[in-house]
């Protein structure tokens, strides 16, 4: 694995050698806010993920994490109301998701869509480029014999779609993977599985956001970083910030009862 520095700052921006990462790294988050409801779930943020860096976003539940994604990812309502979002050095505040992902972005969600009547080797189709979707299915574990002919619907369990999911991450080849929770509803004893599936995606040149709230999971990334009420309050090498956030008080954010608020 490459080594990352630590970043004792909290705030990149205030941190000359911070702008010249931002200007050199695939992914910059640049004092982003986002109000959702009148309330502000991101708040501030700076943040940057280089080239083939495997990145963690940790913080309870309620911290803002997803929101963080859905808004680099231009989901609809969640269109930031401050800052910037650059990618590879391009400002993509306007993008449509579909340009962002034409661009090279995914987004593995942390509860995956169903697809009624669609086959699960025509889902992992979907981004157009030609894949090996059985390799795809192998890579997540699932036997492509057993699943590439499945609907994807009910009839799949949650811990199914979810490496289903990845597996169409994969068949994307994106240039930044945005992944939710993906060891969400995946039993203890696949999750060297699910690790194997984001050292892969890594190996084959993605840079990957990992936003999780599972400190074994967060281990495998170069870098990390900890989201507490919408704000970064920890930034830097992985085993440190961990350990930053185990030391929170707070088993959901309210950006008040673990002190870093």
């Amino acid at each position: 694995m490459k080594s990352w520095p630590r970043e004792h700052a909290v705030s990149e921006s205030a941190d000359s050698s911070a702008v010249a990462r931002a200007a050199d790294s695939l992914l910059a988050v640049r004092n982003l806010s986002l109000v959702l409801g009148g309330q502000p779930v991101i708040d501030g943020v700076n943040l940057t993920i280089a080239s083939g860096e495997i990145h963690a976003l940790l913080g309870a539940n309620g911290a803002g994490k997803s929101s963080l994604a859905y808004a680099i990812m231009g989901c609809e309502g969640y269109a930031p109301d401050a800052g910037d979002l650059l990618f590879a050095g391009a400002r993509i505040n306007e993008w449509p998701m579909h340009e962002r992902a034409r661009h090279g972005i995914t987004l593995a969600w942390q509860e995956p869509a169903r697809f009624e009547g669609l086959a699960v080797h025509h889902y992992l189709a979907l981004g157009g480029a030609r894949v090996d979707a059985a390799r795809c299915l192998d890579q997540v574990g699932l036997a492509p014999r057993e699943y590439l002919f499945r609907p994807v619907d009910k009839t799949l369990s949650g811990g199914e779609r979810k490496r289903i999911e990845l597996a169409a991450v994969l068949a994307m080849q994106p240039r930044l993977a945005i992944l939710d929770e993906p060891a969400a509803g995946i039993d203890l004893l696949s999750l060297d599985e699910i690790v194997g599936v984001i050292e892969a995606l890594n190996r084959a040149g993605a840079a990957i956001l990992l936003i999780t709230h599972q400190e074994n999971v967060a281990a495998h990334a170069h870098r990390a970083s900890q989201l507490c009420g919408g704000r970064i309050v920890d930034s830097g090498a992985t085993a440190e910030v961990i350990e930053h956030y185990k030391a929170r008080r707070c088993q959901r954010c309210n950006g008040r009862d673990c002190g870093h608020g």
